[in-house]
């Protein structure tokens, strides 16, 4: 089985549905946010804070190269396959995978989030705006677009159906 890269815009649900996908498809599952904070020993507020978002951005791309061996579903920060040099590490292993879920869907679900630094430093009109810059990059970085809409079991077996 190939690596599976679930990106998409912060609150799309790539950690949601990463664990149910990863259970159906019998293989593991990774977040990519919670590598990072294991392996920089910092929570991703400290290292945007005592690092800078430069830092954090070098750790996802070494994050991609590390969890690309271990052939499972990896739900990827929302940030992640926005750099080039990530998509086409992720293209090779593996398959990318972008959720399309509209803006105001994402900000319900990570409004007031203290863990989400870009969230906690940007009004929601600047969050719409970042948004809108990105998904673009989602799809055009993407191997496989699939619709946001339905619950966590539709949008599962959606992907499944598209792999």
């Amino acid at each position: 089985m190939k690596t599976i890269y679930l990106c998409g815009f912060m609150g799309c649900g790539k950690t949601t549905v990463g664990m149910l996908l990863a259970q159906k498809l019998g293989c593991e599952f990774y977040d990519m946010d919670e590598y990072i904070v294991q392996r920089e020993k910092m929570k991703i507020p400290e290292i945007f804070a005592e690092k800078g978002e430069k830092y954090f951005r070098e750790t996802e791309t070494a994050a991609i190269k590390e969890l690309a061996e271990k052939h499972g579903v990896i739900a990827c920060g929302g940030g992640a396959m926005l750099k080039k040099e990530n998509s086409e590490i992720a293209s090779e292993k593996g398959i990318v995978v972008y959720i399309d879920v509209p803006f105001e869907d994402c900000y319900s679900r990570i409004s007031g989030d203290k863990n989400r630094p870009i969230v906690m430093s940007n009004t929601k009109e600047e969050l719409e705006f970042i948004y809108d810059s990105r998904v673009p990059l989602y799809k055009e970085n993407s191997g496989l677009t699939v619709s946001g809409d339905g619950s966590i079991i539709e949008i599962t077996d959606r992907i499944i159906k598209q792999l």
